[in-house]
């Protein structure tokens, strides 16, 4: 059977937009091919928090995992595609019935449409998804907007639920043309010691 992968990451570019007031990404050949006489070799500047990312819990809890002590197998799972497009607050009511096997649960709102603008505002998801997680033994929320809680929040809500339930989060995910359904994800974080976050190459495939 042939694999079919689907690369549900943003592009990393001069265009991707940063967190407001945070480091925007850059990448440029510091060293040519022809200056160095073998290589061409990279440099990139960036926020852990661009495009397609996962949050550590050390992000919002000052006790929580960081970025290098994360299980990878939250990262590497059976993850459920729920259409959840057209709506302003996300609740448990607007969740669809879980698979078999399900350990990741990525929500498609379709509300991030031009990827080169940080968006004004996105849906709200209510916290009672992460009991509801915890209680389904669902460990990773992935979602298709720059963050699970408003751009404006300071107490971060939704964050601080998944951090007492111990759930984990995916953010900035592109599933515009996903269909709903059960595929394999790989969202794998770089190994960042004492990091925060970590942008990541996130795909399904069948």
């Amino acid at each position: 059977m042939t694999r079919k992968i689907i690369d549900i990451s943003m592009e990393l570019n001069d265009m991707t937009p940063e967190w407001p007031g945070d480091i925007p990404f850059s990448y440029e050949l510091s060293v040519t091919k022809e200056q160095s006489g073998s290589v061409n070799i990279g440099k990139l500047q960036t926020s852990t928090h661009i495009g397609t990312h996962i949050d550590a819990p050390f992000h919002y809890n000052e006790q929580g995992l960081k970025t290098h002590e994360l299980p990878l197998d939250v990262y590497l799972t059976q993850a459920q595609v729920m259409d959840v497009s057209g709506l302003e607050k996300i609740a448990l009511s607007d969740l669809k019935p879980l698979e078999k096997n399900v350990e990741a649960v990525l929500l498609k709102t379709v509300s991030w449409q031009d990827r080169s603008k940080f968006p004004e505002k996105w849906p709200i998801f209510d916290e009672s998804i992460a009991k509801w997680m915890a209680d389904n033994g669902i460990r990773l929320l992935g979602v298709d907007v720059p963050s699970v809680d408003p751009e404006t929040s300071k107490d971060l809500p939704m964050h601080q639920a998944m951090n007492q339930q111990q759930r984990f989060i995916l953010e900035g995910i592109v599933l515009d043309e996903v269909s709903e359904g059960v595929y394999q994800l790989v969202a794998l974080p770089l190994k960042i010691k004492g990091g925060e976050g970590s942008p990541v190459r996130a795909i399904l495939h069948t």
